[in-house]
């Protein structure tokens, strides 16, 4: 299991931001992280500074989104939809795409239950439970 350091998130985001602006290769992975990061000029400043980005701290108090981990969820739910994980997910994401007339907007309320999900898993010492993230899902999207 791939388990990458809150540096090796942050390098990623910003190697990638990077060769976007050069116009370098990018890797497969690159290059889905590259159209939510392209979806996301508010973030291109912290991208652009390596050293900036890795000394960063995101307090929740001060009112300021973690830009690697706003966009490492939007590539989470890409990801999720592609393998379709948990099953039904990138129905229900699809679903509330539609609703909501915009993929990136349905993302954003989708990271709202991914971090619900995760936040209760932490808490309670349980794995993440793939069931209620997807119900959360659905609700949004039949609502």
């Amino acid at each position: 299991m791939f388990a990458p350091s809150q540096n090796d998130v942050r390098k990623f985001f910003c190697e990638t931001h990077r060769k976007l602006a050069e116009a370098a290769p990018l890797t497969p992975m690159e290059a889905a992280a590259a159209d939510w990061i392209t979806e996301h000029p508010e973030h291109h400043a912290d991208l652009a500074d390596l050293p900036a980005a890795l000394a960063a701290v995101y307090d929740v108090d001060a009112g300021r989104t973690n830009p690697f981990l706003h966009l490492s969820m939007h590539l989470s739910i890409s990801e999720q939809m592609g393998i379709d994980q948990p099953r039904g997910i990138k129905q229900a994401v699809e679903l509330l795409a539609a609703k909501r007339g915009s993929l990136h907007a349905a993302h954003h309320e989708v990271m709202e239950c991914l971090g619900e999900m995760v936040w209760a898993s932490q808490r309670c010492g349980l794995p993440p439970d793939g069931e209620k993230y997807l119900e959360c899902v659905r609700r949004r999207a039949t609502r």
